[in-house]
């Protein structure tokens, strides 16, 4: 096929200078009939459907092999007909393909199969969000909290229409976790979003959703949506961009305000921190609306709807019989219970941070924070050290660095290299033996066993007087010790 510009030239020549095709031909040459062709014929746009032809497709054959291959899909694996079994009953059906027609076939039906059925719509359809509907969900990162590594689950709550976020850290992803995470957003927010969309949680969701039937959730949540007057709506499984724009904020989240791990004094501490900076970034303006978010979301909330006057409260109520020990199991965790063994039926109250045991007649036996709240990983400080020694210079812009107790990141971050060095080898040693809170605990102590003429100092390099804080301490402390 010629070039735009040569078929144009051609023209040219037969319309302009009328030239014979012969000429034509001669002067540019060219076949007399490639000529011919495009001299006197219009070269106009042709709609050209491509249609897969073959004795497959153009006779039965195609339609009979589709009906045997979508019975075998209901069958075991080691039950269906190979491809060369389906070529044989073919043949003794008179076929006179070839083996490799049918595999040909055969894979461009299962090819088919996988990008779905030709009939139905495999388009995404645009989502359009008015105000006030939500999206939950979970997300995990991490914290540090008294020199432990903790998992954090982070409550999320978005409102797609104005893309603002709340988010409230938590210890676990159980129903009393939830339930108090969704109050404590619904509190941030002023209001009640008319319906918020979960996935399969398993704090809310019994039994999710299927192909011809609705989605079973608890009796507790149904009951806290029925006091805030919210509509539940349940995704369809394996169906995230149900939720989207809640999914693409976990990991925004992540990313740009915990990462790396931030150190806290408390789950409320953390979520302070993320709450300031989630009002801050609704000061940014929408990625499609060209509207700050914060516009966005006073538009959004004239739909909420309002809190309610009281305090839904939240727990967990459960039976539990203690042992012969005294102990009960909460979270996974053996708890002694004072007078436990001397009831026959003791009752658990469970907050989502702490618990109380309560005996048959209402008296408080025990109470305490939950299991959870106490776990978390250790840091690995000897490999960390390790490679400090090896690049001294990294310690003071290292990401763990903060992870550090105060008085022993002044200790080692001394500006002399090769001081901080030998201060770095010191507390490699100390590790050994001990734990980084024993070590900050006892540090002047060890500094002064480790002072023997090896060029270390007996002391800190600053002086603190601890009998001024001894003296700031009540009265009544020294009269409770007594």
């Amino acid at each position: 096929m010629l070039a735009m510009s040569e078929i144009n030239c051609i023209k040219l020549l037969r319309n302009q200078k009328s030239f014979s095709i012969n000429k034509i031909a001669k002067t540019l040459g060219i076949n007399w009939r490639t000529a011919k062709k495009y001299a006197d014929d219009d070269q106009v746009p042709q709609e050209n459907v491509q249609k897969k032809s073959g004795m497959m497709y153009e006779e039965s054959w195609g339609e009979i092999v589709s009906d045997w291959l979508a019975e075998d899909e209901k069958l075991k694996r080691k039950s269906r007909r190979t491809n060369k079994k389906i070529f044989e009953e073919l043949q003794n059906m008179g076929f006179i393909g070839s083996y490799r027609t049918v595999c040909y076939f055969i894979k461009d039906w299962r090819e088919g199969k996988e990008k779905g059925d030709e009939d139905r719509d495999q388009n995404a359809e645009r989502l359009h969000h008015p105000p006030a509907e939500a999206q939950v969900d979970f997300g995990m990162t991490e914290a540090v909290k008294d020199g432990k590594v903790i998992d954090v689950h982070c409550l999320l709550l978005t409102l797609p229409y104005s893309n603002a976020a709340y988010c409230v850290p938590l210890p676990s992803e159980n129903q009393e976790c939830f339930l108090y995470g969704l109050q404590t957003i619904f509190h941030q927010l002023g209001g009640v979003p008319r319906k918020v969309r979960i996935d399969n949680l398993k704090a809310a969701v019994i039994r999710p959703r299927g192909k011809n039937e609705e989605a079973t959730f608890t009796e507790e949540f149904l009951q806290f949506a029925g006091f805030y007057g919210f509509e539940v709506q349940a995704c369809n499984p394996r169906s995230g961009h149900e939720k989207g724009n809640v999914e693409n904020k976990v990991g925004y989240l992540r990313y740009n305000f915990v990462t790396p791990a931030p150190v806290i004094q408390s789950f409320e501490h953390l979520g302070e921190i993320l709450k300031e900076c989630l009002t801050k970034d609704r000061e940014r303006v929408h990625y499609e609306k060209g509207i700050f978010i914060q516009e966005l979301l006073d538009q959004e909330f004239p739909f909420l709807l309002a809190l309610p006057d009281e305090e839904y409260p939240i727990f967990k109520k459960e039976t539990e019989k203690a042992n012969k020990y005294g102990e009960i199991t909460i979270d996974q965790a053996k708890i002694h219970i004072p007078k436990g063994y001397n009831f026959g039926q003791l009752h658990v109250v469970k907050y989502w941070d702490r618990f109380k045991v309560l005996s048959p007649y209402g008296e408080v036996l025990f109470t305490d924070y939950r299991p959870y709240m106490h776990k978390g990983r250790k840091i690995p400080w000897q490999s960390i050290l390790k490679s400090w020694l090896q690049k001294p210079r990294v310690v003071t812009y290292s990401r763990y660095s903060p992870y550090l107790p105060g008085r022993i990141y002044e200790y080692i971050k001394i500006d002399n290299l090769a001081i901080r060095k030998q201060r770095l080898g010191w507390l490699a040693r100390m590790l050994a033996t001990n734990e980084m809170a024993e070590i900050n605990e006892y540090f002047y102590d060890l500094l002064e066993e480790q002072a023997d003429g090896s060029g270390e100092p007996d002391r800190h390099p600053y002086e603190v007087d601890w009998t001024k804080y001894d003296q700031l301490q009540p009265a009544h402390w020294e009269r409770s010790e007594t």
